[in-house]
């Protein structure tokens, strides 16, 4: 295989883009060609924020083709189109040849949670301390432990007792909160998401992990519950107030992430008429919130 590199403006980006799919390009990728330098530009903002801007001032465009004549043509045919100007062959190299597969579950290490509990890809052997370990793979649905979000709301599961307890894990997506409920011991555990994708995740990551739970659509979730999780985002967290907080069982505690620390007060606010929240962690600039109902 070949790669084809360009470097163009940002107003070409979208033409050569689509000129070079139509070239039959085996892939397409779009990079900031002043990444890592002072000219570097912010291109996306925070969640359920606008981008600043639409592109980088300046595009590295790297297209993949099965031979080096199938580059070198569609190098010469982009030449000549007036969506071109501005734009620079920069080079046309052979791609070498790797073990994708491999090369790809390397950026995947094991994820401490405490010194005591783990997250552990199945190609990664558990660390020797680790005493308590989920296996998780990354996949299409949110949830592989390396996002701060996630990683407190392991936390709080393995530093507070669960067992025995009803759980409701609230848009569970690959299911790590459950699962990591269960292997502390949690009694009756269902785990919603509005995809599908994601229930499909969760049944197949508790299969993989030995634990027992129920996984299905938002209506599955009925009656109260000792602990509810809920690791989505500020907006939809602030709507299903009542309703999360309604799942609480007398005593219960609920447990909210995907919260950036500038958004503590937003949600006090929208949880105030049903339960008192107090920010119990902080990564990153994400906190975890919870309440005792």
């Amino acid at each position: 295989m070949f790669e084809l590199r360009l470097m163009c403006p940002e107003h070409r980006v979208d033409a050569v883009s689509e000129a070079l799919d139509a070239l039959d390009a085996l892939s397409v990728s779009v990079e900031d060609a002043d990444a890592q330098t002072d000219a570097e530009q912010a291109l996306f903002g925070e969640p359920g924020m606008p981008p600043p801007k639409d592109g980088w001032q300046r595009s590295r465009v790297v297209a993949l083709f099965p031979d080096q004549a199938a580059a070198n043509e569609a190098s010469a045919l982009l030449q000549l189109q007036d969506f071109f100007g501005g734009c620079e062959v920069l080079n046309i190299e052979p791609v070498q040849d790797q073990d994708w597969v491999r090369l790809t579950q390397s950026q995947f290490a094991p994820v401490e949670i405490t010194p005591e509990f783990w997250i552990v890809p199945t190609w990664h052997e558990p660390p020797a301390q680790a005493r308590q370990v989920i296996r998780l793979d990354p996949g299409l649905a949110f949830g592989t432990g390396t996002h701060p979000t996630t990683r407190m709301c392991l936390r709080w599961i393995a530093r507070n007792t669960v067992a025995s307890q009803r759980v409701l894990d609230y848009g569970c997506g690959s299911g790590i909160l459950a699962i990591g409920a269960a292997k502390f011991g949690a009694g009756e555990i269902d785990a919603v998401d509005i995809d599908p994708a994601a229930v499909q995740s969760t049944v197949d990551n508790a299969d993989a992990n030995g634990v027992t739970l129920r996984a299905g659509l938002p209506d599955q979730a009925a009656g109260q519950y000792n602990l509810v999780l809920a690791n989505i985002l500020a907006t939809p967290l602030k709507m299903l107030a009542p309703l999360l907080c309604a799942h609480v069982a007398p005593g219960g505690s609920l447990v909210l992430a995907g919260i950036l620390e500038r958004q503590a007060d937003e949600l006090k606010a929208a949880y105030a008429p049903h339960a008192k929240l107090d920010v119990t962690d902080s990564e990153d600039g994400w906190i975890l919130m919870t309440a005792t109902l």
